[in-house]
């Protein structure tokens, strides 16, 4: 094994990842696996589950369990939990990567619904996971908790109020869960910027009169593979002085 190998080693690991069954969670899966660590992929679609869980058992020959759950209902969190420990005894790597953003028009239809909806999923249930298992890592004397944040959180558009005060909910959460868990659980955001996922095709972007993503230093958004060299760091002991933390994959935002 080189240097490098090493250093991004997750051999015989498992890393619980939320919304890991497609887009870039399922990215970070197939990372993770590949380089040694079994894998539970949760969503709210079964299927989609099973399907990735599948693909990552067939293609590294690493465990990959599949649960089906609803990061933004309390009570299902104790469930995963539970079923994680009761299948591999233990989790080195949970990244908090579940989130949604719905469309509206205008400020005045979102509703309270959707407003809870949209905080619950990306801040509160990150929350309770992160608790439910920090606690489990401190007593095993290790663990890294990554929350996958946006730039969104730095720079809100009108269309994404909710979501950007979410995720700048989970920036600040990031830091007093790093205090809460030292010194042996490190806690960090991967902070993503436009990533050409699923989820882009709702952009419309062909209607587009000019780049974009212009205003970034690459001017382009991202290819889902390009998140997974920040999502290895912060999992892997490459990362071990690294707590409390911002790292940014955005291709430069202004």
């Amino acid at each position: 094994m080189g240097y490098a190998e090493q250093l991004f080693d997750l051999t015989d690991r498992v890393v619980l990842i939320t919304g890991g069954s497609r887009g870039l969670g399922r990215e970070m899966a197939f990372a993770a696996a590949r380089c040694g660590a079994d894998v539970v992929i949760a969503s709210r679609n079964m299927d989609n589950c099973v399907a990735a869980a599948a693909e990552v058992e067939a293609a590294t020959g690493r465990s990959a369990m599949p649960y089906q759950v609803h990061v933004g209902r309390w009570d299902q969190l104790d469930g995963l939990v539970e079923a994680t420990y009761a299948r591999f005894g233990k989790v080195d790597t949970l990244i908090n990567n579940a989130g949604m953003s719905p469309l509206y028009d205008k400020l005045t239809d979102v509703t309270e619904k959707l407003f809870d909806s949209v905080v619950n999923l990306n801040l509160k249930g990150p929350f309770r996971l992160s608790a439910l298992v920090g606690e489990k890592m401190m007593a095993a004397g290790r663990g890294s908790i990554i929350n996958v944040s946006s730039t969104g959180s730095l720079r809100p558009g009108a269309d994404i109020i909710p979501y950007a005060a979410a995720k700048a909910g989970l920036n600040a959460m990031t830091e007093g869960l790093a205090r809460a868990f030292a010194p042996t659980v490190r806690v960090n955001t991967l902070m993503a910027g436009p990533f050409l996922t699923d989820i882009s095709k709702a952009w419309n972007l062909e209607a587009a009169t000019h780049n974009p993503f212009g205003h970034l230093a690459l001017q382009r958004a991202g290819d889902p593979p390009e998140i997974v060299g920040a999502a290895l760091f912060l999992a892997s002991d490459a990362s071990s002085f690294t707590t409390g933390s911002i790292v940014r994959a955005d291709g430069g935002i202004p």
